[in-house]
């Protein structure tokens, strides 16, 4: 039954599910009683727990609306560059217990801590400036894709843009300047079911039915969205998603606060592959939507981020509306508030506690409230500037990328590696790519490419000249069970 407006019963569960969730990270202040409680909930996550939120992370307003909004314009490119991802979080899943080996056996709680230990404190600052942009401008992209929905729930009363980013934001900050991990994470529990059922089963079900069934949605298709093709773009996206996955610190928070190895492994390669199933009913979901709602999506809502919530509106009936859009603003949430909280814990833990080392853990928990509180404002300002969650996650990742993905992996395993080399590729990865940016990214190629190969072949020359022999302690954690 199509209709296009939203009932009271719809704006109704909306707003009690956005006041539930606040609510949640209120009552998880009790929890917390020193930092590793804020930033990896003491160690204490099992399989199940963190494959909700590993994939409730992935699945993010980018992932679900952003990715959905490619898929409507750009058709097979939404699966193209989503699955160097899916393949990347495999080979993470793979090393996560080795993450979770070495956080326990040395008391680290982030990547920068561990590039402290193996480079030295020049890195780990590096890294970190590096880590807190990327991370800002990925909870950018949540504040754009919850926006487009606020505007769209809300036209009827006039809220704009504008004043929907600025809901969101500050959302977000409550949201998670109460709880820390623990609000994040036990939420992410609930948000991940809410939408596999409200969002990835039901609006492709009602959708499939909506277009008189599958032989007639494949003899309506347009041939230009199922055709695969590959340019310097979209290489650029994939080598961004790929790599990004080797340095990603939401993961390597996931995996520091996992309660053994094994949890660490299973966790991660279960909401992986959750997340690999994920991909094609996004991509179905923006390719119907492109039948069902007609092309001007960009012209009428200012954003292609609009099909995924657009369609819901416009095939569900009264209260599945509202549990399916819900469903989405539960995955952004989701989304922003574990790299807002890895941004927080960046800014105060890995930069403020280098620059004060004795700093009290009181102290420390308060400082990472207040910058739940400030850092959202520049996410906010980001989002103000760029109105597509697409664009922004890839502005955001392409950089930290190409800089931390290789240097990332090269911490783990590789003996050889020097702060000197570690710190060429830091600095070269970011400057090629950035460099390319400027250039007007030449031949069309994604900056990502050359930045990640000049950050490799920095590191590796540069660490072989540089090396001289020394046993690395990371390098033989024992494997724990």
């Amino acid at each position: 039954m199509d209709h296009s407006v939203l009932t009271i019963l719809d704006l109704g569960i909306i707003t009690a599910y956005l006041v539930i969730m606040v609510l949640v990270g209120v009552y998880s202040v009790r929890r917390i009683q020193n930092t590793k409680d804020y930033y990896v909930a003491g160690r204490s996550f099992g399989p199940m727990v963190l494959m909700a939120t590993v994939c409730a992370t992935i699945i993010g307003g980018s992932g679900l609306m952003g990715r959905a909004g490619v898929a409507y314009t750009d058709g097979f490119k939404a699966v193209l560059t989503a699955i160097p991802y899916l393949l990347g979080m495999f080979i993470f899943s793979g090393i996560a217990g080795k993450i979770s080996d070495i956080g326990m056996q040395y008391g680290i709680t982030s990547i920068p801590e561990l590039f402290e230990r193996r480079f030295g404190r020049a890195a780990k600052i590096t890294l970190s400036v590096l880590i807190a942009f990327a991370m800002m401008g990925t909870v950018a992209s949540q504040v754009t894709a919850t926006a487009t929905i606020i505007r769209m729930l809300g036209g009827e009363f006039g809220l704009s843009y504008e004043m929907g980013a600025l809901i969101a934001t500050v959302v977000f900050m409550v949201y998670t300047a109460t709880s820390g991990l623990f609000g994040v994470v036990y939420t992410d529990v609930l948000q991940f079911y809410m939408l596999i059922v409200f969002v990835y089963i039901l609006i492709p079900v009602a959708a499939l039915f909506n277009v008189g069934g599958f032989a007639n949605f494949a003899a309506n298709l347009d041939p230009a969205l199922v055709e695969p093709h590959i340019d310097g773009s979209i290489l650029g996206d994939i080598i961004t998603y790929l790599v990004f996955t080797m340095a990603g610190a939401e993961m390597w928070q996931r995996a520091f606060a996992a309660k053994s190895r094994r949890a660490a492994k299973r966790g991660m390669f279960l909401g992986t592959a959750v997340y690999g199933v994920t991909i094609v009913l996004v991509y179905f979901m923006g390719v119907v939507g492109r039948q069902i709602l007609g092309g001007d999506i960009l012209a009428q809502y200012g954003s292609t981020d609009a099909v995924v919530p657009a369609l819901a509106i416009r095939i569900l009936p009264a209260g599945l509306t509202g549990l399916a859009l819900a469903g989405m603003l539960s995955v952004i949430m989701s989304t922003a508030d574990s790299y807002l909280l890895v941004s927080v814990q960046t800014c105060v833990h890995d930069i403020g506690k280098t620059i004060r080392p004795q700093m009290p853990e009181r102290t420390e928990i308060s400082l990472s409230r207040i910058f739940s509180i400030v850092l959202p404002l520049g996410a906010l300002v980001i989002a103000l500037y760029i109105h597509n969650a697409y664009n922004i996650l890839m502005f955001a990742w392409s950089f930290y990328a190409a800089s931390a993905g290789i240097p990332a992996f090269a911490a783990l395993f590789w003996k050889k590696a020097t702060k000197t080399g570690v710190m060429a590729g830091l600095l070269g990865g970011f400057v090629v790519c950035v460099g390319w940016k400027l250039a007007g990214q030449p031949f069309g190629l994604g900056a990502a490419v050359p930045g990640t190969v000049a950050c490799g072949i920095a590191l590796v020359v540069v660490s072989l000249a540089t090396y001289k022999r020394a046993p690395s302690v990371f390098l033989k954690a024992e494997k724990q069970s």
